[in-house]
């Protein structure tokens, strides 16, 4: 019964830009290699038994550098066919040094004719299947060392001996930090996305914020409110935002469901319409203005990025949202855009409401609500801003929002 030839070695995880830049510098070393051994073999083809086989050998090995590198940069081609070739013609130029060289010169201890060139195939080896496939690299071409004196019936040398080692250190140490630059590589592709995946969440988590929670929440006061069958249905509204609340917080959230055509609705409909790709903010801002809410801009405009003057004018939104939710349909607020003509844009949003405890916003985010900890300051990080919250019992809150005016 024969045996089966070992699986092609699978194509590992990680980045591409690592794999190709491992693979070039293979290339850079077989042709370094390739004109070291040209070099003693034209010093030394003087001395050789058989001078034409020693240009023939030097022939094969620049053909094959040549045909390597171009295969090689090919990542369908990286298996064991062209593996396998790559060690038989190393094997074979160390072999035909038996027949080229003189078994004077073996035993004076000079080098085959590939020299360090045959390395090559033993770093090819390694960059493909790590330590273990590197050092088996290396036995074979130890064991073609062995022939070459076998063969010219000489005896091996310290020489021999340190080629032998040096061969087995290079599968050994290049296949062992392939393996951990393939794996801190996958490791940071993976953070990457899980990076990007929790931004998508954050947004999705302010989108539902903004629409489905703030119906359910009004859903269930009015309920209460009234009484009888309405409060069977705000209650189930409840449940149903305290289970939605409790997705987003768990990284489970759907894609927001489009609100009804809310009183808030209508006011940040401006903010929620894709603007321009250059935008003056106060256009957005002044959208809100009301009997209740007074906005004041600078009498120049105030030009952001598109993508970025919508999340400030939605993050303001979300401001405005809060103070109707809790201070009151009639609570006071004032909106204020600032230009320092430095390269930041700062949004104010200020209510003669209440104010709010130390710790309030902690204890809230804690428990899924997320008007501030998403709505306004995710916005506004994810645009390298900042969010300071300025409250106290009985004095009112006032949110301030810096933004880079170039991003």
């Amino acid at each position: 019964m024969t045996a089966s030839p070992p699986p092609s070695p699978a194509p590992r995880a990680g980045g591409l830009g690592l794999e190709a830049a491992l693979w070039r510098a293979v290339a850079v070393y077989r042709i370094a290699a390739l004109l070291y051994a040209a070099a003693l073999i034209a010093k030394n083809h003087g001395g050789y038994a058989d001078q034409a086989a020693g240009w023939a050998v030097l022939g094969v090995m620049a053909a094959w550098t040549a045909y390597a590198t171009v295969a090689y940069a090919r990542p369908e081609r990286r298996a064991w066919p062209m593996l396998a070739a790559d060690m038989a013609v190393a094997v074979g130029c160390l072999l035909a040094t038996a027949w080229v060289e003189t078994a004077s010169g073996l035993e004076a201890g000079r080098p085959t004719l590939p020299v360090s060139w045959v390395a090559a195939a033993v770093l090819a080896w390694a960059v493909v299947g790590g330590k273990r496939l590197g050092i088996a690299a290396a036995a074979i071409l130890a064991v073609g060392n062995v022939l070459v004196h076998t063969i010219a019936d000489t005896k091996g040398n310290a020489s021999t001996l340190n080629g032998v080692v040096l061969l087995f250190l290079a599968g050994l140490v290049v296949g062992h930090v392939v393996k951990l630059a393939m794996d801190a590589e996958a490791r940071l592709a993976r953070a990457v996305e899980m990076e990007a995946a929790t931004r998508e969440r954050e947004r999705l988590a302010r989108g539902i914020h903004d629409s489905v929670l703030q119906v359910l929440a009004m859903v269930q006061r009015r309920g209460g409110e009234l009484g009888g069958e309405a409060a069977e249905l705000g209650r189930l509204a409840g449940e149903q935002e305290a289970a939605l609340r409790a997705m987003i917080g768990t990284g489970n959230a759907a894609p927001p469901v489009p609100a009804p055509r809310t009183a808030r609705a209508q006011r940040g409909r401006a903010a929620a319409e894709p603007p321009p790709a250059d935008t003056d903010l106060r256009t957005l801002l002044t959208a809100h203005s009301s009997t209740t809410v007074t906005v004041s801009t600078p009498a120049t405009p105030v030009r952001l990025p598109g993508p970025a003057a919508r999340e400030v004018a939605a993050a303001v939104a979300a401001a405005l949202d809060n103070v109707r939710l809790h201070c009151g349909e009639t609570a006071r607020a004032w909106v204020l855009l600032e230009d320092d003509g430095a390269g930041e844009v700062t949004v104010s949003v200020r209510d003669d409401g209440p104010g709010m405890p130390a710790g309030r916003l902690d204890e809230a985010a804690a428990a899924g609500r997320l008007g501030v900890a998403q709505s306004i300051r995710g916005r506004i990080r994810d645009l390298g801003g900042t969010v300071a919250v300025h409250s106290a019992p009985g004095e009112g809150t006032e949110i301030e929002m810096t933004v880079p005016a170039g991003r």
